[in-house]
């Protein structure tokens, strides 16, 4: 009886490992084979989802940099460190005098007369201006004139034999003269010979010094 039963047990150990090394059937080798290539689909479509999400950000940050300009691309050329030719400096021009500040007066060495004297007149021609100044002050430009009223009583041009340029620079502030003793005479145009005589008895007369087209203040004395 023991050796009955103990071979009985050998046998269905036997056979209970055979059953367990038998080679799965066809049906069961199709249902792994589907399950791993479902599940490599799944791991595939993982990893490149994943390359796609990635590649879409890491295109913007790979080619546009911080400023929004490409990195790859080309970038602006460093300034030249060489010394470059220094430009040439304008000169500046030289300094010209305001001929408007250059002014002519008048006077008379006094203010009335008597009867014989003779008026001695003044052209006076000042600097006004802060830069020496050419100025043409020969007989060419000056006229002593002499006036009472409308009346045009003597003019140094009426009769003048000659007329001369004389240029000279004045210096800022600086004056030039010319002197004038007046005969008591009239004078016309062209110088035309007149008997008349300026009136006496105090009337008032008028020197007004010219020089161009510069008039000078009036001058006012007095003939007795």
């Amino acid at each position: 009886m023991g050796r009955q039963g103990t071979s009985s047990a050998r046998g269905k150990a036997s056979a209970s490992g055979t059953r367990t090394g038998r080679t799965p059937s066809p049906a069961v080798y199709r249902r792994r084979r589907l399950f791993v290539g479902a599940a490599l689909l799944m791991v595939t479509a993982m990893v490149f989802g994943g390359f796609a999400v990635a590649g879409a950000f890491s295109g913007s940050s790979d080619h546009v940099s911080s400023t929004g300009s490409p990195t790859g691309g080309p970038t602006a050329a460093a300034p030249d460190a060489s010394p470059s030719a220094s430009p040439t400096p304008t000169p500046t021009p030289t300094p010209t005098c305001n001929q408007n500040l250059v002014t002519v007066s008048a006077s008379t060495d006094k203010a009335a007369y008597g009867p014989g004297e003779n008026p001695l007149f003044s052209l006076k021609v000042t600097n006004g201006g802060t830069m020496p100044c050419e100025v043409n002050i020969g007989t060419s430009q000056m006229e002593f004139l002499v006036t009472s009223g409308a009346d045009r009583i003597f003019s140094s041009k009426d009769c003048q034999a000659t007329s001369e340029d004389l240029v000279k620079v004045i210096a800022p502030g600086a004056s030039e003269t010319a002197n004038f003793p007046w005969p008591r005479n009239r004078t016309l145009e062209g110088c035309e010979p007149i008997e008349a005589k300026p009136g006496a008895g105090g009337a008032y007369y008028i020197f007004t010094a010219k020089l161009g087209s510069r008039a000078s203040p009036k001058a006012v004395f007095q003939l007795s």
